[in-house]
């Protein structure tokens, strides 16, 4: 059984209020959560990347500023949809210091 199916039985044993209060105490350990972005220490060097790929955010931010426009980011990336780049875009206006640090660290290596 995977963890979500036995989450599921779980979750039918709990009051209202329980689950009321799980809530609350899931959106509060996805404070720092961002929509379609992971940084998982074992990819990419924990650096964010976009869901189900492991196409770091600094990298489609960067591509941008070169020059590729939107269309060309999701042919050369076929695994990237149109919403992957409005969370990368998102993830950057909220994180511009971190991505930025990231390319100058890339640029330099």
């Amino acid at each position: 059984m995977s963890t979500i199916q036995e989450s599921k039985t779980l979750l039918s044993g709990i009051s209202r209020g329980e689950k009321a209060q799980l809530l609350q105490w899931i959106v509060r350990d996805l404070g720092d959560a961002f929509a379609g972005i992971d940084s998982i220490p074992d990819v990419c060097g924990g650096e964010p990347c976009i869901v189900r790929t492991r196409i770091p955010v600094w990298v489609l931010v960067q591509a941008m500023r070169l020059g590729t426009i939107e269309a060309e980011l999701l042919r050369c990336y076929p695994t990237l949809r149109a919403e992957d780049l409005v969370n990368a875009w998102a993830y950057f206006r909220s994180h511009r210091d971190e991505i930025e640090q990231q390319i100058r660290e890339n640029e330099e290596a």
